[in-house]
């Protein structure tokens, strides 16, 4: 795909998924932060249904959404989409941009929305701060949709397996917020919606501004400046030389009887 369709589709992508996240947010501070939709039916079906096992999974699976989890699957994205070192190089800035920009703004949103959590006492695990966005599901999101972004670059074998077990990864780590009691369903989905926009716009921003010369591959060696040595004048095609159609004639005027035009053989007459 070209660097233009790149940036028209992730800018696509990335504007559908702010204006959404722009009517869900008016939604939810339009009622005061108030349960919206299926988040008092998700709430209530995640608290009846608590194993003491899937709750120390579900615990195991959100801690890999904060931390220094998502910076290091965020680098580990660079090094993967890079070919060279200093593509390498741009792409851990890139990413790591990406990432903590994406969190700040967030954390700004979440701020502004002031949304309550849920009650405490539905609560399996440890959260502090107000509840919309979901931050923990924003950067897994954000994380998930680099590393994706990085394997489709690379266009390795099995890259759609594996681009279904990132996302399914990120796409977990928010779900096991409203299983653990501390988020509301549509906390969530403002999370994916934040994290899919946000990546929209920096795809659209890297593929329309970043010159190509930073991106594009290392150029194949010259092969035919770096001998040490000139080749003949008449050149060469495919390791033989142009003594070839020279050896031809020879051989077509001998099956014809013909003697080769040699000019030291002038002034002989040919046998009767």
């Amino acid at each position: 795909m070209k660097r233009d369709e790149v940036a028209e589709l992730a800018g696509s992508c990335g504007l559908g998924a702010w204006t959404a996240f722009g009517v869900l947010t008016m939604v939810v501070v339009g009622h005061d932060g108030i349960p919206l939709f299926a988040d008092a039916d998700s709430l209530s079906w995640s608290v009846g249904h608590r194993p003491d096992v899937a709750v120390a999974l579900a615990r195991g699976l959100t801690d890999t959404g904060t931390g220094v989890i998502p910076y290091a699957l965020a680098v580990l994205a660079a090094l993967i989409a890079g070919r060279t070192p200093r593509q390498r190089a741009l792409a851990v800035a890139l990413c790591l941009s990406c990432l903590g920009a994406g969190q700040a703004l967030r954390y700004v949103v979440m701020a502004q929305v002031a949304r309550p959590r849920p009650p405490l006492t539905d609560w399996a695990t440890h959260a502090s701060g107000w509840s919309f966005p979901s931050g923990h599901t924003t950067t897994a999101a954000l994380t998930a949709g680099l590393l994706i972004i990085a394997v489709r670059v690379r266009g390795p074998r099995g890259a759609t397996p594996l681009t279904l077990v990132i996302g399914g990864w990120g796409a977990s780590v928010g779900l096991t917020r409203v299983y653990l009691g501390v988020h509301w369903l549509t906390d969530v989905v403002g999370g994916w919606l934040f994290a899919l926009g946000w990546l929209g716009l920096c795809l659209w921003a890297v593929a329309h501004w970043l010159p190509e010369r930073l991106t594009a591959g290392a150029a194949a060696p010259d092969t035919g400046s770096a001998r040490g040595t000139a080749e003949p004048a008449g050149g060469t095609a495919g390791g033989r030389t142009d003594t070839a159609p020279a050896q031809t004639d020879v051989a077509r005027e001998q099956r014809e009887g013909h003697a080769p035009h040699d000019p030291g053989r002038r002034g002989r007459s040919r046998p009767a």
